[in-house]
């Protein structure tokens, strides 16, 4: 397996997930991408994600600005751009019936055609899809017990895979490569939950893009289900965790926000994660894209990506 540095982004995930005041842990959470004035900030993030040594960001164009707004915000950067993220809901989830290829099934994935027009536009061919995490009231696995399985029902996870299915499917029309991403606190966490996606969905129509921190969040060994499927590995995730407060979210139900809250992310090689092991297990000619993404940071944003970037320097050769 030989990697090269070219294929390392980093997710700016640092500036985004962030406490309102973040010398206090248990003021709010904000998720700045959703915020229309982040827009003005933008191009602040993106400047100092490359003065931090990174040449590449994970795409994310924001719901305010055009295609080529942030086209040009990535040129007066500097950035490359690689894969991003799709999400797409389970629609009795939000209250709705819809009836297979009718305009309102058809409609519901809007969302996933945008993603599909932006990875176009920058000239990419892959994205992580996964389904939505949700944080609406009620939420069992986001407000209640995460990465265990929590309320697991084999039939809503047919549904899951139906929609995740048309999701590739349109993604593949245009071109653009789906691969799996599992995610704490959505229908998709376990390696049950994985192992059944999969197995139900072609390989022709949908790859694997895990995130290793996830798996490893949920008790699954990151090693073993890289290998598992490294003949559908599309693009990958890398992050670190504390393990001990994994394992402590497992034991006892915790909330998403209260283990991210206790420290549970962490920059590469700051934590418990076999980071080397999960590298070294991709499989030779691996070529798609390796993003770091560290979902809490446990610095200062700048100093996050400073370490992240220090991390790739002294784990892949130049």
């Amino acid at each position: 397996m030989t990697l090269s540095r070219s294929q390392f982004a980093l997710n700016p995930i640092q500036w985004i997930n962030i406490k309102a005041d973040p010398a206090d842990p248990t003021s709010d959470d904000l998720w700045l991408f959703a915020e229309p004035s982040f827009r003005e900030q933008y191009p602040d993030v993106l400047a100092q994600v490359r003065r931090s040594g990174f040449d590449a960001t994970m795409m994310e164009v924001l719901d305010t600005q055009t295609l080529q707004n942030y086209a040009r915000m990535l040129r007066e950067t500097g950035l490359r751009v690689a894969p991003g993220y799709c999400s797409v809901a389970l629609p009795e989830e939000h209250g709705v019936s819809l009836a297979p290829g009718s305009a309102s099934f058809v409609r519901w994935f809007d969302g996933v055609r945008r993603k599909a027009e932006e990875s176009n536009f920058f000239g990419l061919s892959s994205v992580f899809l996964a389904p939505e995490v949700s944080w609406a009231p009620g939420t069992v696995r986001t407000l209640e017990s995460v990465a265990v399985g929590a309320v697991f029902d084999e039939g809503r996870l047919d549904r899951v895979i139906d929609v995740l299915g048309e999701a590739a499917s349109v993604l593949a029309s245009e071109g653009i490569r789906a691969g799996l991403h599992n995610h704490a606190g959505t229908w998709v966490e376990t390696e049950h939950e994985i192992d059944r996606v999969l197995s139900a969905i072609s390989p022709d129509l949908l790859g694997a893009s895990f995130d290793v921190g996830h798996l490893a969040w949920a008790g699954i060994d990151p090693v073993a289900t890289v290998t598992k499927y490294s003949d559908r590995l599309v693009d990958l995730h890398i992050k670190d965790l504390d393990l001990d407060v994994a394992a402590a979210s497992r034991a006892t139900p915790t909330s998403y926000r209260d283990a991210t809250d206790q420290g549970l992310f962490l920059e590469p090689g700051l934590g418990g994660m076999d980071l080397d092991g999960i590298l070294s297990a991709l499989p030779d000619g691996f070529g798609g894209w390796i993003i770091i993404e560290v979902d809490r940071a446990s610095m200062e944003p700048f100093t996050s990506a400073q370490a992240s970037r220090a991390w790739l320097e002294a784990t892949i050769p130049a």
